[in-house]
């Protein structure tokens, strides 16, 4: 059994597992491209000191730290951020040492929306903004396919057979009965 499959309820299947979109891995794969040039360049210029050694040691534990800092710690965050829905949730994980995560029924969702520039367009990512019946909205940033993601979720909330308003009686007051549909008819209303 797999992430995310450990964490799942009985008859609950993941529709979508995604880890934040490639782009945030820009800025420290260009940092680490700086850090092993300049450790070239400065290991080149310590060839011809009498301590050289030394000094090639040092280059490689300052370059060694600050490629530890600037680039595995945010690739290493980048992989162990899971954004997933399942038939009956969004959960979002994050973290390697301190993990969060926050788990969002799709029955509390009252709406769903996306936001993508033009260079998230280009890209293929945005930020999706999911608005709960108790919570101010949550934002997450950097989703790949974000308008895939965002039609997922609104499917699901509104295929659900289990909270459609068709399913319930109509009151004394109501003038007009709504029409009632099957519930395994997936086609829309």
């Amino acid at each position: 059994m797999g992430y995310p499959d450990d964490l799942l309820s009985s008859g609950e299947r993941v529709l979508l597992h995604k880890h934040s979109h490639w782009k945030m891995l820009l800025l420290p794969c260009f940092a680490l491209l700086v850090i092993v040039g300049g450790g070239i360049w400065l290991a080149v210029l310590a060839q011809d000191l009498d301590w050289a050694n030394i000094a090639w040691i040092a280059i490689g534990a300052v370059g060694l730290a600050l490629a530890a800092w600037l680039f595995l710690a945010p690739f290493v965050r980048w992989r162990t951020t899971h954004f997933i829905v399942t038939t009956d949730r969004v959960m979002i994980r994050e973290g390697v040492v301190k993990r969060n995560g926050v788990d969002i029924p799709l029955s509390r969702i009252s709406s769903v929306r996306f936001e993508h520039g033009i260079v998230d367009r280009i890209v293929g990512c945005g930020t999706l903004i999911i608005e709960s019946s108790s919570q101010e909205p949550l934002e997450f940033d950097d989703v790949p396919q974000v308008e895939r993601v965002h039609s997922t979720i609104y499917k699901q909330i509104n295929d659900n057979p289990y909270d459609d308003y068709d399913d319930q009686p109509a009151s004394a007051g109501d003038t007009a009965q709504l029409p009632t549909r099957d519930p395994r008819d997936r086609r829309g209303r």
